[in-house]
């Protein structure tokens, strides 16, 4: 056994409705079935939006930064979540860097004027996270992927969310794993995720 200390995290990123949800609740399953504890954040968007932050097309420097310092907030609390056994593992629903892409997309498509000491700063606060994550899956656009009715979707905006992830990811050599919409690419996701919370257990 490999030994960690802390729980095990593992992170999700990529373009809207491209499965990252439904991935982190595969692997929440496979590991409650495994009775490994589990807690898992998410909602960042829905939550940010309840306060009146832009979202999608309009996210603005403020509201990126509310996204990832609420994300790593979220990150810590579960880890500390009281329980009869401690959080063994966290599931975050939209990692750090989730946010900067959506941003960098935002001021591509309104062709806003690039603050580059913002950017900048805005990128130090999202890597500040990358070390913490022992894992970290990207989910890749498939633009024949149907997207459900309710969601009035800018396909062009959302195009640019994908590229962005996959660049910012590249740029900074970022350790991930791409998942597209193929199934085995997504069960091999899962599998990756189990086999590393089976193989590395948190320090006593």
């Amino acid at each position: 056994m490999v030994t960690t200390t802390g729980p095990i995290r593992i992170g999700v990123m990529g373009a809207h409705s491209t499965g990252k949800t439904l991935l982190l609740k595969r692997i929440e399953m496979e590991l409650r079935g495994h009775a490994i504890p589990v807690a898992r954040t998410g909602q960042l968007g829905k939550r940010a939006a309840l306060i009146g932050l832009p979202k999608m097309q309009q996210h603005t420097a403020a509201s990126t930064e509310w996204v990832i310092a609420q994300g790593i907030a979220d990150e810590i609390a579960a880890a500390a979540r009281p329980g009869p056994e401690p959080i063994r593992v966290v599931l975050a629903d939209r990692a750090s860097w989730d946010a900067l892409a959506y941003f960098h997309a935002a001021q591509e498509w309104r062709q806003a004027p690039v603050n580059r000491l913002e950017r900048e700063r805005l990128r130090l606060l999202a890597s500040t996270r990358g070390p913490k994550y022992d894992l970290l899956l990207a989910t890749v656009l498939d633009p024949a992927f149907p997207v459900e009715h309710k969601h009035d979707y800018d396909a062009r905006y959302r195009s640019l969310v994908d590229r962005y992830t996959h660049a910012l990811l590249a740029e900074d050599e970022i350790p991930h794993q791409r998942v597209t919409s193929d199934p085995n690419s997504q069960a091999r996701a899962v599998e990756r995720a189990l086999q590393l919370c089976l193989t590395k257990e948190p320090a006593v």
